[in-house]
């Protein structure tokens, strides 16, 4: 049977979209609900248990407590999940800061070894503050071959 309008006039009852109104299937029953074309029909359908709502649909908790579980294991974090360029996952800044402190931290070591005097420390620190060395390699090879550092 056909219970378009049926469906419609429980929904406005209701108050609920034509999703949620439930209609019992029963075949014994089809031709009471197929005559009930006005809302007070409905109602009294409504009262027999013929009709009535389906609860709301939501999303699940438990699948979102899994996946971040996975995610904390480094699962569900591949290249086809990434979306936007790599400083949209990764602060540049943050970056920067980690970099730089490698570097200064490597030079303090130097100079309180005495491998590099004052100057030469002082210089090697604002090249490094200027963006000169991309990471700490690039500093050791620069260091390297300008003889500023023989055996690393």
């Amino acid at each position: 049977m056909n219970y378009r309008l049926q469906k419609r006039l429980a929904a406005e009852v209701l108050g609920v979209g034509g999703s949620r109104v439930w209609i019992n299937p029963d075949p014994d029953m089809s031709d009471d609900i197929a005559d009930a074309i006005t809302r007070e029909d409905i109602r009294g359908l409504m009262r027999q248990g013929l009709i009535s709502v389906k609860p709301k649909k939501g999303n699940s908790h438990s699948g979102w407590l899994e996946r971040r579980e996975k995610r904390r294991k480094g699962h569900r974090r591949g290249y086809g999940k990434r979306k936007g360029v790599k400083s949209a996952r990764l602060d540049p800044k943050e970056d920067w800061i980690s970099r730089i402190r490698k570097m200064r931290r490597y030079l303090r070591y130097l100079r309180d070894k005495e491998v590099i005097d004052r100057k030469t420390y002082r210089r090697l620190y604002r090249l490094a503050k200027g963006g000169m060395f991309s990471n700490l390699s690039s500093l050791k090879r620069y260091m390297h071959d300008h003889g500023i550092l023989q055996e690393e």
